[in-house]
Formats: C-alpha cells, structure tokens, sequence
C-alpha cells in the first residue's frame, strides 16, 4: 500500500498534465525526463546533496539542544518557570522574520543559515521532550531508585525508553519542517542548493525543472523515512510489543 498511493498519485498528475496540456502544469512523464537529465548532466546532485547537508546540520543542532533544553524543563519546574516564556517567544516569531534577522546580524554565510534553521525547529522539540519527560512513570522511577540503580542505569533503562516514541515524533515533524525552512533559507540568501534552484526556474518561469528539483528532494527524504526511521523506531519500541 506504501508504494500504490503515490503510485496513483502520479498516475492523477500524469493524467491532469495530459488534459490540461499546459507548460504551466507539465505532466509527471515531463518533469521525471527533466529529473533524469538534471542528474545525469545537470547541477542537481550537487545542489541536493548541498542542501541535505544544511538540513543534517540543523536538525542535529536542533534536537540535541531542544532534547536537552526540553529534558530539563520536565525534570525541574524551576528551569520550566525560567524557560517557558523564551519558547513562547520562539514558537511565535515567523520563520522569515528570523531568517532576515539572523542574515542582517551576521551576514549571508553558512553559520547564519543553520542557526536561523535550527531555532525555527528548537522550541518545538523542546516541549515535545518537555511532555514526555512529564509523562514518565514516577513509580517506576522510584522502584529504580529502590533497587539501588545509578542515575545513568536509569536513564538508561527507565526513562529514555519512555521518551523514545516522543524522540520520534520531534524526530519526524523536526524533518518535514527543518528541509522547508532550509529551501528559504537558501531561497533568500545562500548561491547553492535546490532553494536556490527553485528561486532560480521561478524567475525564468521554468515549471518543469521546479517540479524536477522538488521531487529529487521529496524523493530523497521519503527514502530516509521508510530506509531508516521506519526500522530504527520498530527495533527501538520491540520491547513495547
């Protein structure tokens, strides 16, 4: 079932594409010839491979430091008191508007770039995490206590295996949300990568090779999902069957 959605998906695209037949909605059999060629002779491998680099890095920066943040406002109430209004603050402030921001402070480079992206995403991880640390069992927490585990065994085997579906749903809307951010990011300021490309065939009205670079990317991330995350979450969560 996987594979027959998208699947009839295209089969629609294809069918809508031929129908209408117009350059402004190319058919599927159209964009995926400009896809082949784009990666056969075209820039495009070095451009996705460009922006799949800004997305790992921002979204390791993002969930390493959102885990951490959200692990300690769920612990202790004093550090939730202290942090709550700063992920308010985060959570409400527009992505563009910190994207500009973060390029007029310090300049169109590469750091600018990851930083805007990661503190779009940060705030979210962090009380994805934070709820989870809630949610974690007290009781067992305490039978931990009284068998005499040290504080790495139980985190370790009591409380990270609590959190592991929580680390997988920040994991997951973390993805889908750092590549957008990501293709502005590169849209707005940066001279490579599939942002840059999309930026550049809108300008030139170039329809088929927007939808090409959208696809290869599309293409890419759903092979990381069912390739990876998929299979790591159900060796993860084998203890809960």
């Amino acid at each position: 079932m996987r594979l027959l959605s998208p699947l009839l998906l295209v089969v629609i695209w294809e069918a809508a594409g031929q129908l209408v037949h117009d350059r402004m909605l190319p058919p599927a059999s159209t964009v995926f010839g400009v896809l082949g060629r784009e990666i056969l002779t075209g820039p495009l491998p070095g451009d996705l491979a460009v922006t799949l680099g800004r997305v790992a890095a921002a979204f390791l920066l993002s969930m390493v430091l959102g885990s951490a943040l959200g692990l300690a406002m769920g612990r202790w109430p004093r550090v939730d008191h202290f942090f709550e209004s700063w992920l308010t603050v985060l959570l409400n402030v527009p992505a563009l508007v910190l994207i500009v921001l973060l390029y007029i402070w310090f300049g169109l480079n590469e750091g600018a770039a990851v930083a805007a992206v990661a503190l779009n995403k940060l705030p979210q991880t962090a009380v994805t995490i934070r709820e989870g640390r809630r949610a974690v069992d007290r009781e067992l927490d305490e039978m931990a206590r009284s068998f005499g585990m040290t504080r790495w065994r139980t985190l370790r085997h009591v409380i990270l295996p609590q959190l592991t579906p929580y680390f997988f749903a920040a994991a997951r809307n973390g993805l889908s949300l750092i590549w957008k951010i990501v293709l502005v990011v590169e849209l707005l300021g940066r001279g490579s990568g599939v942002g840059f490309r999309i930026q550049l065939y809108f300008q030139l009205f170039d329809v088929p090779r927007l939808l090409a670079y959208t696809l290869a990317f599309i293409l890419v991330m759903q092979a990381f999902e069912w390739s990876v995350m998929l299979p790591l979450e159900r060796r993860v969560n084998r203890w809960r069957r």
